[in-house]
């Protein structure tokens, strides 16, 4: 079974479109808000929606292969945001951490006023024992996956 190149690129952007909406739900319905780095998870997939939208007026391969690199790049931040949610490495001092050394008396009045801190080394939320920066990795690399095969398909 094959498919053709506009709906290749209709499912790669309606995939992150998809993935914003559970993102967004998981916020505003299940009160989970988002640190740093599932932040940093979100602008690819933005941009991969708009990336669609153009790639279906523009024929060639740029913009599909642009797609597959919001895709890679969401996912990558999601294994590097699994692994700071597992302790293998450290994340960004402002989220994973309590440390206020070096802040300035304005910097950490700052700090209070925006409390609270959603820290990005703790998941809030496991589905078989993986976190929502792990499912978004594992579906961001399908997406590229499919970015892909639109950037091969000429129909």
């Amino acid at each position: 079974m094959t498919f053709s190149r506009p709906n290749l690129l209709i499912l790669a952007g309606l995939g992150s479109v998809a993935m914003m909406a559970g993102a967004l739900s998981f916020q505003y319905i299940g009160d989970m808000p988002p640190c740093k780095l599932c932040y940093w998870q979100r602008y690819p997939h933005y941009a991969a929606m708009v990336i669609a939208l153009i790639a279906l007026l523009i024929p060639g391969r740029f913009w599909p292969l642009l797609g597959a690199g919001a895709a890679l790049t969401t996912a990558a931040i999601g294994i590097y945001h699994t692994g700071v949610e597992r302790k293998l490495w450290d994340g960004p001092s402002s989220c994973s951490s309590n440390n206020v050394t070096g802040l300035n008396p304005t910097e950490l009045l700052d700090q209070i006023m925006n409390a609270p801190i959603v820290r990005c080394d703790e998941a809030p939320w496991e589905m078989l024992t993986l976190s929502m920066a792990s499912w978004n990795a594992i579906a961001s690399f399908a997406l590229a996956l499919i970015w892909l095969a639109a950037a091969k398909n000429r129909i």
